[in-house]
């Protein structure tokens, strides 16, 4: 994306991969604003429940980021707001397709916006997780809403054991259960050239640190840094890998 009348270029891609899962379960999207050059949504949503309970629930996030991203003035509304809309909205609606089918679908969702003044505002519920960093260095990484992150915060077990403890798969919140999301939102001021910004599910982040994800999204341009990204994921799984998804926006000159 980029437009003469903006200082900056935003540089975009997205991955996914079914992991070795017999369905896909996680949704992507990248959606530039129709109305507004330099303003862009990005979501994933990490489905849960059934065969195609999850997908169901991932493609609700979707749809619903869709629709309200395209009414979504930047001039006139808070981008918080939007976000915290796309989570409650996104929650019903999974709740009342539950409600037409034996599956239980769940999803998690990872969304940030970033507006033409490089300000950018980050909302998630469940393990799927965005990162910012500037160059090769994370400075913010969204924290999980999990039983094995609870652990860590209570110091029962240290972070480099989080993934491998058996019941890393347990959330403590995400859409479209009985109980309420979590609603966990964060605004950037304003974001830097060389910034990224990466939205992935945990079928991602589980084989990567922090360290290897910067220097991986700091040498190559985004859509190279992606294949990359899944492609280590899928090597590092050994056959037993979950659905993966990113999307990331790096804020290059022009």
């Amino acid at each position: 994306m980029s437009t003469a009348t903006l200082a900056f270029r935003l540089s975009c891609a997205t991955g996914m991969h079914r992991g070795d899962r017999a369905y896909q379960q996680d949704q992507v999207q990248l959606i530039p604003h129709h109305r507004v050059p330099g303003c862009l949504l990005g979501v994933v949503a990490d489905g849960m429940g059934g065969k195609s309970g999850g997908r169901k629930a991932a493609d609700q996030v979707i749809l619903t980021a869709q629709q309200l991203f395209e009414r979504y003035a930047p001039s006139r509304e808070q981008t918080g707001d939007l976000l915290k809309q796309l989570v409650l909205e996104a929650h019903l609606m999974i709740k009342l397709t539950a409600i037409t089918s034996e599956e239980e679908p769940h999803s998690t969702i990872a969304a940030f916006v970033i507006s033409p003044s490089r300000e950018c505002d980050i909302i998630h519920a469940g393990d799927s997780r965005i990162y910012h960093f500037r160059a090769a260095n994370m400075l913010f990484r969204t924290v999980d809403h999990s039983y094995v992150q609870r652990l860590v915060d209570e110091g029962q077990i240290l972070e480099e054991e989080a993934n491998n403890h058996p019941q890393s798969n347990l959330l403590t919140g995400c859409l479209g259960t009985g109980q309420d999301p979590p609603i966990t939102h964060r605004h950037i001021n304003q974001l830097e050239v060389g910034d990224t910004i990466l939205a992935c599910s945990d079928g991602l982040w589980h084989y990567f640190t922090p360290r290897e994800l910067g220097a991986i999204l700091h040498a190559l341009p985004p859509r190279e840094a992606s294949e990359m990204l899944v492609n280590k994921a899928r090597q590092r799984a050994r056959g037993g890998g979950d659905n993966l998804s990113l999307a990331l926006v790096r804020v290059d000159a022009l």
